[in-house]
Protein backbone atom coordinates (compact mmCIF):
# COMPACT_ATOMS: atom_id res chain seq x y z
CA UNK A 1 0.00 0.00 0.00
CA UNK A 2 2.94 2.41 1.11
CA UNK A 3 4.61 1.67 -2.62
CA UNK A 4 1.03 2.68 -4.56
CA UNK A 5 0.72 5.70 -2.00
CA UNK A 6 4.56 6.66 -3.18
CA UNK A 7 3.19 7.19 -6.82
CA UNK A 8 0.74 9.73 -6.20
CA UNK A 9 -2.43 9.66 -8.61
CA UNK A 10 -0.65 6.74 -10.81
CA UNK A 11 -0.10 4.47 -7.48
CA UNK A 12 -4.08 5.59 -6.81
CA UNK A 13 -5.22 4.85 -10.24
CA UNK A 14 -3.49 1.15 -10.23
CA UNK A 15 -4.54 0.79 -6.62
CA UNK A 16 -8.43 1.22 -7.65
CA UNK A 17 -8.32 -1.22 -10.96
CA UNK A 18 -7.09 -3.69 -8.88
CA UNK A 19 -9.02 -3.09 -5.95
CA UNK A 20 -11.53 -3.30 -8.64
CA UNK A 21 -10.58 -6.52 -9.91
CA UNK A 22 -10.20 -9.55 -8.57
CA UNK A 23 -7.76 -8.93 -6.28
CA UNK A 24 -8.89 -8.38 -2.32
CA UNK A 25 -8.21 -5.13 -1.15
CA UNK A 26 -9.77 -1.76 -0.73
CA UNK A 27 -8.89 1.70 -2.14
CA UNK A 28 -10.50 3.61 -0.01
CA UNK A 29 -7.67 4.21 2.52
CA UNK A 30 -5.27 4.38 -0.44
CA UNK A 31 -7.84 6.95 -1.56
CA UNK A 32 -8.20 8.90 1.44
CA UNK A 33 -4.17 8.95 2.10
CA UNK A 34 -3.68 10.60 -1.57
CA UNK A 35 -6.32 12.90 -1.61
CA UNK A 36 -5.06 14.46 1.88
CA UNK A 37 -1.51 14.33 1.67
CA UNK A 38 -1.88 15.91 -2.56
CA UNK A 39 -5.29 17.94 -2.29
CA UNK A 40 -5.63 17.39 -5.74
CA UNK A 41 -9.38 16.45 -5.30
CA UNK A 42 -10.18 16.25 -8.88
CA UNK A 43 -7.15 14.63 -9.93
CA UNK A 44 -7.65 11.84 -7.10
CA UNK A 45 -11.22 11.79 -8.30
CA UNK A 46 -10.62 10.74 -11.96
CA UNK A 47 -7.77 8.76 -10.95
CA UNK A 48 -9.60 6.62 -9.01
CA UNK A 49 -12.63 6.65 -10.51
CA UNK A 50 -10.75 5.42 -13.73
CA UNK A 51 -9.06 2.83 -12.21
CA UNK A 52 -11.57 1.34 -10.76
CA UNK A 53 -13.90 1.73 -13.49
CA UNK A 54 -11.16 -0.40 -15.78
CA UNK A 55 -10.87 -3.19 -13.04
CA UNK A 56 -14.18 -3.36 -13.47
CA UNK A 57 -14.47 -3.82 -16.78
CA UNK A 58 -11.68 -6.48 -16.27
CA UNK A 59 -13.82 -8.57 -13.84
CA UNK A 60 -16.96 -7.81 -15.87
CA UNK A 61 -14.96 -9.38 -19.41
CA UNK A 62 -13.65 -12.54 -16.81
CA UNK A 63 -17.61 -13.49 -15.94
CA UNK A 64 -18.17 -12.90 -19.94
CA UNK A 65 -15.49 -15.26 -20.54
CA UNK A 66 -17.00 -17.96 -18.01
CA UNK A 67 -18.91 -20.85 -19.10
CA UNK A 68 -21.67 -22.68 -17.18
CA UNK A 69 -19.51 -26.26 -17.29
CA UNK A 70 -16.68 -24.75 -15.66
CA UNK A 71 -18.72 -23.26 -12.68
CA UNK A 72 -20.39 -26.39 -12.46
CA UNK A 73 -17.11 -28.66 -12.21
CA UNK A 74 -15.09 -26.12 -9.86
CA UNK A 75 -17.26 -24.66 -7.79
CA UNK A 76 -19.72 -27.69 -6.98
CA UNK A 77 -22.52 -25.10 -8.05
CA UNK A 78 -25.61 -26.97 -9.39
CA UNK A 79 -27.35 -25.79 -12.54
CA UNK A 80 -30.59 -25.20 -10.62
CA UNK A 81 -28.97 -22.63 -8.44
CA UNK A 82 -27.02 -20.88 -11.26
CA UNK A 83 -30.44 -20.47 -13.30
CA UNK A 84 -32.08 -19.09 -9.60
CA UNK A 85 -29.10 -16.46 -9.36
CA UNK A 86 -29.36 -15.82 -12.80
CA UNK A 87 -32.86 -14.71 -12.48
CA UNK A 88 -31.98 -12.44 -9.61
CA UNK A 89 -29.85 -11.08 -11.93
CA UNK A 90 -31.80 -10.66 -14.97
CA UNK A 91 -34.38 -9.20 -12.33
CA UNK A 92 -32.70 -5.62 -11.24
CA UNK A 93 -30.43 -5.87 -14.07
CA UNK A 94 -27.78 -3.60 -14.84
CA UNK A 95 -28.52 -1.22 -11.72
CA UNK A 96 -26.70 -3.76 -9.74
CA UNK A 97 -23.40 -2.19 -11.45
CA UNK A 98 -24.07 0.89 -9.38
CA UNK A 99 -23.57 -1.42 -6.19
CA UNK A 100 -20.09 -2.03 -7.64
CA UNK A 101 -17.84 -0.49 -4.81
CA UNK A 102 -19.33 -2.46 -2.11
CA UNK A 103 -16.56 -4.64 -1.15
CA UNK A 104 -16.16 -8.14 -1.90
CA UNK A 105 -19.79 -8.30 -2.79
CA UNK A 106 -19.60 -5.76 -5.65
CA UNK A 107 -16.87 -7.50 -7.25
CA UNK A 108 -18.95 -10.69 -7.13
CA UNK A 109 -21.93 -8.97 -8.59
CA UNK A 110 -20.24 -7.42 -11.80
CA UNK A 111 -18.70 -11.03 -12.27
CA UNK A 112 -22.17 -12.18 -12.09
CA UNK A 113 -23.17 -9.47 -14.62
CA UNK A 114 -20.49 -10.44 -17.10
CA UNK A 115 -21.04 -14.05 -16.35
CA UNK A 116 -25.02 -13.80 -16.76
CA UNK A 117 -24.37 -11.86 -20.43
CA UNK A 118 -26.04 -8.17 -19.17
CA UNK A 119 -26.00 -5.29 -21.71
CA UNK A 120 -22.44 -3.87 -21.92
CA UNK A 121 -23.36 -0.87 -22.54
CA UNK A 122 -25.80 0.05 -20.24
CA UNK A 123 -23.65 -2.03 -18.02
CA UNK A 124 -20.40 0.10 -18.27
CA UNK A 125 -22.29 3.01 -17.82
CA UNK A 126 -23.89 1.97 -14.10
CA UNK A 127 -20.37 0.82 -13.41
CA UNK A 128 -18.99 4.13 -13.98
CA UNK A 129 -21.58 5.98 -12.47
CA UNK A 130 -21.39 3.80 -9.16
CA UNK A 131 -17.77 4.32 -9.22
CA UNK A 132 -18.01 8.36 -9.34
CA UNK A 133 -20.57 8.45 -6.67
CA UNK A 134 -18.25 6.49 -4.19
CA UNK A 135 -15.29 8.57 -4.82
CA UNK A 136 -17.72 11.87 -4.76
CA UNK A 137 -18.44 10.23 -1.00
CA UNK A 138 -15.34 10.23 -0.02
CA UNK A 139 -14.41 13.82 -1.03
CA UNK A 140 -17.49 15.35 0.43
CA UNK A 141 -16.60 13.20 3.79
CA UNK A 142 -12.86 14.66 3.34
CA UNK A 143 -14.26 18.37 3.13
CA UNK A 144 -12.15 18.54 0.06
CA UNK A 145 -15.21 19.03 -2.66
Amino acid sequence: MEWLESLGLLGLFLGSALAASIVPFSSDVLYIAILATTGQNLGCFLAATSGSWLGSLFTFSLGWLGKWEWIEKWFKVTREKLEQQQEKVQKYGVWLALFSWVPIVGDLTVLALGFYRAPRGWTFLMLLIGKAIRYLFWNVVVGLF
